[in-house]
């Protein structure tokens, strides 16, 4: 194999692993923010969240559009829990 073709290989491979990596911080940044957003829902002030934000937790399966409003999916309840169940660590001068 020539040796152009080996560093493209790798130039490709590289970027495949820093679009899962940047999904996977993306995926993070939401899981975090879902408590939020679902308090911002229950108090109507849905204009409060980005609407990128909603079509990806949409796209994740975590919410789902009923009735001109949106709620959670049985994945969205458990990464809720998840969220809610996690230890949060402070650092102790």
């Amino acid at each position: 194999m020539a040796p152009a073709t080996m560093q493209t290989r790798k130039q490709v491979s590289a970027r495949l692993s820093l679009k899962a990596d940047m999904a996977a911080l993306e995926r993070e940044r939401l899981r975090q923010a879902l408590p939020l957003t679902m308090e911002r829902l229950k108090q109507r002030q849905a204009d409060l969240i980005d609407s990128d934000d909603i079509d990806a937790y949409v796209a994740l399966n975590w919410l789902e559009w009923h009735g001109g409003g949106l709620r959670l999916t049985i994945t969205g309840r458990n990464v809720r829990a998840q969220v809610a169940q996690a230890p949060v660590f402070t650092e102790s001068h």
